[in-house]
């Protein structure tokens, strides 16, 4: 199952059946409308128009294809929804098309303008989603005949767990759930579930046994008298890239939190990751993407006065690499310039303070300021940060936080960031109290993120640097 190549075949017909579309609206449009024969327009050369919306036109389509968030989740579409989605973003796409390139044209009267925008909306929507519909389909079958599956893991090991398992190991159409063993809530010698499924931990390695076992689904199944589990379980998962799934309970029923995947499918309430919607999640990494490159470029002149700056601090390597940990609890490597004194932290590690003897006077200059932050627009770029997010933390110090603030593990929900509204209220924290203090500012950003919101911290910023009151 290679989630890149199945995207692909989705990404290339797309594009394809767009040029296919265009081409033929073009022609259509030129002879049945405008009135020019076939053999006029290709002794006298297609017109720039044409070759300009097969070229453009394609990637336009692709791009609204993926704001409205249809190549994530590929393995796990409806056929309906497909449907609905594809009638959706063709008709937006067709209306910017209409205004972008054929309102111009000039026609006998406004009902050739009907005519063509409503040849182009069927012809894109009926060569776009018949391709979509057959890999759909195919993939489907697979799921449901368990070529394609996904590693389960079921957190719970009694009644309900066991007959969760039964249920859905007797459905005639699987729903893809390929179950690698269960966890249990509380330790004891006997687990109902032991006769089907490996016993493969414990709630307090839950986390590894995520990541040894590949584990792509989590199903909660707990007893009644277990519930109180529940709180400790997400905490645990929070930060892991699973899809995360709760037996419902009556009032669930009632209250319309549960929902079906399928007609063959247990109704189970499902957790999403999700903190924007698709669109706008898209849109903000576009935004960081355009911002770190144009950064990248601009500001390539201050870029070489920090070197010549750090250069001349003090002896050592211009940039400082150090691991920290990313969304979903990814390790991966942050870039600054280096700020302090080589080996710095010889004795372990340990958080810069005030009127720290470890950093340099140029430094001191670049962390009020922030500019040691700004080779971070790589990190951005490549995916690993956000222009706006909680700040990454060190393995060392996340073990301490969670110790004692559980709740710190919700971070790793989205990617960490450069800024964030933590960083522009409390700035560097000098140990882990301070740590702990401006978590409650990540978390309630994490709750309320929206795009206006990462436009609003990175004003207040810039403001910082242009003050020097970094902390």
């Amino acid at each position: 199952m290679n989630k890149k190549i199945h995207t692909a075949r989705y990404l290339s017909f797309d594009f394809s059946m767009a040029a296919l579309a265009w081409s033929i609206f073009f022609f259509y449009r030129k002879i049945y409308i405008e009135g020019f024969s076939f053999d006029h327009l290709l002794r006298d050369s297609l017109p720039v128009a044409f070759f300009r919306g097969l070229f453009i036109l394609p990637f336009m389509w692709v791009l609204i294809y993926y704001l409205s968030g249809y190549y994530k989740n590929i393995y796990r579409k409806s056929r309906l929804k497909e449907l609905g989605q594809t009638l959706g973003t063709s008709a937006i796409g067709v209306l910017i098309i209409f205004f972008a390139l054929i309102l111009d044209d000039e026609v006998n009267s406004y009902l050739s303008y009907y005519r063509s925008i409503t040849a182009l909306f069927f012809l894109h929507f009926l060569f776009t989603y018949i391709p979509r519909l057959i890999i759909t389909t195919r993939t489907n079958h697979k799921i449901q005949t368990k070529k394609i599956g996904f590693e389960t893991l079921i957190v719970g090991s009694n009644q309900k767990a066991l007959a969760l398992y039964e249920t859905m190991q007797k459905q005639k159409k699987s729903a893809g759930n390929l179950f690698v063993g269960f966890v249990s809530v509380h330790d004891k010698n006997n687990y109902l579930l032991k006769k089907h499924l490996e016993l493969v931990g414990n709630l307090h390695n839950l986390k590894n046994v995520i990541t040894k076992y590949n584990i792509q689904e989590v199903i909660i199944a707990l007893e009644d008298a277990e519930h109180d589990k529940i709180g400790v379980i997400m905490n645990k998962i929070e930060g892991s890239d699973v899809s995360i799934k709760i037996i419902p309970g009556l009032y669930d029923l009632l209250m319309g939190t549960a929902r079906m995947s399928s007609l063959f499918g247990e109704p189970l309430i499902q957790l999403s990751h999700d903190l924007l919607p698709l669109w706008e999640a898209n849109i903000k990494r576009g935004f960081d993407v355009v911002v770190s490159i144009v950064a990248l470029i601009i500001l390539s002149p201050l870029y070489i006065f920090l070197i010549l700056g750090v250069r001349s601090s003090s002896k050592g390597p211009i940039f400082y690499a150090q691991e920290r940990i990313g969304r979903f609890g990814m390790p991966f490597m942050i870039y600054k310039f280096r700020s302090m004194y080589v080996d710095s932290e010889v004795n372990g590690p340990a958080l810069s303070r005030k009127n720290d003897s470890r950093i340099t006077k140029f430094g001191l200059f670049m962390r009020k300021s922030r500019l040691d932050e700004l080779p971070q627009f790589y990190n951005v770029l490549i995916g690993d940060m956000s222009l706006v997010g909680p700040r990454p933390e060190r393995q060392f110090f996340i073990d301490q936080i969670v110790e004692r603030a559980p709740q710190f593990v919700h971070l790793h929900k989205v990617r960490p960031g450069i800024t964030s509204w933590g960083q522009v209220k409390f700035g560097y924290a000098e140990n882990v109290d301070e740590m702990i203090e401006r978590l409650r500012y990540d978390i309630v950003y994490i709750e309320n993120m929206s795009l206006y919101t990462d436009i609003k911290i990175l004003i207040y910023t810039v403001k910082i640097i242009l003050r020097l009151e970094g902390k």
